[in-house]
């Protein structure tokens, strides 16, 4: 059932970081129903590719809705009555010009959550301005962190904005207002935005920073690939071994099973020996080749771990045993976490067409057939016959 069984969110179509958010709630048991753009004609068909391989849009039910449509306000909100949770990733402003901003939506379900994901936030000078996570994370001083110490700052894929300072903020941010409302507080908006999300991941950086332990030039850090025993080594066949031996004792067995003499390289900490020490590992790396190393280090304590490719990690040993990557509909995804001892999370299917499953939805979030005939009037729709 999932332990968020029972709770109704409602999502707008949006990229990014809102559906992303929306797949958590999904996979703990929340019944998402997503209000999808009718498409046009010229693009209805069966499945596309696309929508298969969408895994962030896994666990939903859909409707279509035109919402610049005048009458598909007030189906909006016929939904947002009956919803715990409502989550939108547009611009500032956009609902609110639909008539569908959290003081119309709240005057009608008091005890709304009424989720609200952006890159800049709901207000400042920046606002109105289109982004994306790599603009955000520049802003909020995470990414002049990232990359090495000669070249220029590298985008970590779009998982620290998007995702990690995004969807996973805005979930948070849902659920500890949920609790407020269950424990009888009123509704609220919740303002996610992921510049301010990204900055929070950083925030063990600024403590080091104020401490004077942290350089500003990229590549002379701890954390970033400055320190010799904390990096990626190629290895022979060109791949990659990640290194993380930050501890004594863990350096110590990470020399030990690179068959390296510590009392013949500089100390660990001696910053002015590091270039020989990488040259020493690197060297050490390049003798064999990656499945040999993973056999050597087996079973050890000197945090060596492979980097594998995103194909390749569904098939680790320790990902199999945990069953940590699932396959619905064909497609090899992430399985839902954190784990639940009493009530586990599941995905309850693939990402949905444009309509599919939205009769079911109506049905079980309390819409009678008159209610349903009065909201397609309003302009929202599903497919024929979809369960």
């Amino acid at each position: 059932m999932g332990v968020l069984s029972g709770i109704r969110v409602l999502e707008f179509e949006a990229i990014g970081p809102a559906p992303f958010g929306a797949m958590l709630l999904a996979d703990m048991g929340a019944d998402v129903l997503c209000v999808h753009r009718p498409l046009p004609p010229s693009d209805l068909g069966p499945k596309t590719e696309r929508r298969i391989v969408d895994v962030v849009a896994r666990g939903r039910r859909s409707v279509t809705l035109d919402l610049k449509k005048p009458q598909a306000a007030e189906a909006a909100l016929d939904l947002m009555a009956r919803a715990d949770v409502v989550i939108e990733g547009f611009r500032p402003g956009t609902m609110e010009r639909l008539r569908l901003g959290p003081q119309t939506a709240l005057a009608r379900n008091p005890r709304l959550v009424y989720g609200r994901m952006t890159g800049w936030g709901q207000t400042g000078p920046l606002a109105e301005r289109a982004g994306h996570d790599l603009n955000y994370i520049a802003l909020a001083g995470v990414l002049s962190g990232i990359g090495r110490r000669d070249g220029p700052p590298v985008p970590p894929l779009n998982l620290v904005g998007d995702y990690g300072g995004g969807g996973m903020l805005l979930a948070l941010g849902v659920l500890a207002a949920l609790l407020h409302v269950q424990r009888g507080g009123a509704g609220q908006v919740v303002d996610a935005a992921m510049t301010e999300g990204a900055a929070q991941l950083g925030s063990v950086i600024w403590g080091l920073l104020a401490s004077g332990n942290w350089r500003e030039q990229r590549g002379s850090n701890l954390l970033d690939g400055g320190m010799p025993w904390y990096d990626s080594y190629r290895t022979r066949d060109g791949h990659y071994m990640a290194v993380g031996a930050v501890e004594e004792r863990f350096y110590a067995e990470l020399l030990h099973k690179l068959g390296l003499d510590g009392a013949s390289l500089p100390h660990q900490h001696d910053r002015k020996g590091w270039p020989i020490l990488r040259q020493q590992l690197e060297a050490a790396f390049l003798t064999r080749t990656r499945d040999e190393w993973c056999a050597i280090f087996e079973g050890s304590d000197a945090c060596v771990a492979p980097v594998l490719g995103f194909a390749e990690a569904p098939s680790h040993p320790h990902h199999r045993a945990r069953g940590s990557f699932v396959e619905v509909d064909g497609v090899v995804q992430p399985a839902p976490a954190p784990r639940f001892s009493a009530t586990p999370s599941a995905i309850k299917a693939a990402a949905p067409e444009r309509g599919e499953g939205g009769c079911a939805a109506l049905r079980d979030w309390g819409f009678d057939p008159a209610d349903v005939e009065r909201l397609r009037e309003n302009g929202l729709d599903f497919q024929a016959g979809s369960k």
